[in-house]
């Protein structure tokens, strides 16, 4: 891509979000280098959930019959943590193409989430389908999900318990989907899926290896809402994922 094309993406992106100009500041200008490719952090093992391959066959027969396979496993009204005692209105499972080759990972299901039982279609999902748009895709060209699929009272953090029962679903989703890239989206997603403390603004930036793909971390779209100024990070994060599914 020529430097003007990415001008061009850089203020279509910023003009999607709401950004009428750019500043003259030459700090706003200046972008840190490009940190070294980071090694991802061990996995363990005995956390990690049935890999697609030992699926019945049915499920394995194709993303969308093991997406399917994996609703059915799941239920409409799962109960297999306590999350189902605690007012949520339904299991919300994630939504995009079977095939995606990016795939968005958020915290939990809000408010609007739970009523309609699809992931990011409150104002923070408003905000990420714009963020799509600027690197050239469509919502339904990819999938969205959560580290779990229902609603937490109050709109609280998950809990290690209910992390521990529902995340191995999700893990059969990107196994089904075999995406190139999962862009996990805020500090919660991030660290669940790394197994890091380490802080957003530390994790972000770098690039992990990740179930077969590249898992790119940024701040959450409703970060975005309540701090506008990390809307240039989040660019740079998607110009990441931009190249790589170039590359691909």
């Amino acid at each position: 891509m020529s430097d003007r094309d990415d001008l061009a993406a850089h203020l279509d992106y910023f003009g999607a979000l709401g950004v009428a100009g750019v500043s003259r500041d030459p700090a706003w200008r200046t972008r840190a280098l490009e940190p070294a490719r980071a090694a991802a952090p061990p996995s363990d093992q005995d956390a990690m959930p049935t890999p697609v391959s030992s699926l019945p066959e049915h499920a394995a027969s194709s993303p969308q019959a093991a997406l399917d396979a994996l609703r059915e496993d799941i239920g409409p009204a799962c109960t297999r943590c306590k999350l189902h005692t605690l007012g949520r209105s339904q299991v919300v499972f994630g939504v995009g193409h079977p095939k995606a080759r990016l795939m968005f990972v958020g915290e939990a299901p809000g408010e609007e989430e739970d009523k309609r039982g699809e992931p990011f279609v409150g104002r923070a999902g408003q905000l990420l389908t714009r963020i799509i748009e600027a690197i050239g895709l469509t919502r339904d060209q990819v999938y969205i999900a959560n580290v779990i699929k229902c609603r937490p009272p109050g709109n609280r953090n998950p809990e290690p318990d209910e992390v521990a029962t529902c995340e191995p679903y999700l893990f059969r989703q990107i196994d089904a989907i075999q995406p190139r890239v999962v862009v996990a989206l805020g500090k919660f997603a991030a660290q669940s899926l790394l197994r890091s403390v380490e802080p957003i603004s530390k994790i972000r930036g770098h690039e992990f290896d990740f179930r077969g793909a590249t898992l790119i971390p940024t701040y959450h779209p409703a970060y975005l809402l309540r701090n506008p100024s990390a809307k240039r990070e989040v660019w740079d994060d998607m110009k990441k994922v931009r190249a790589i599914l170039q590359d691909a």
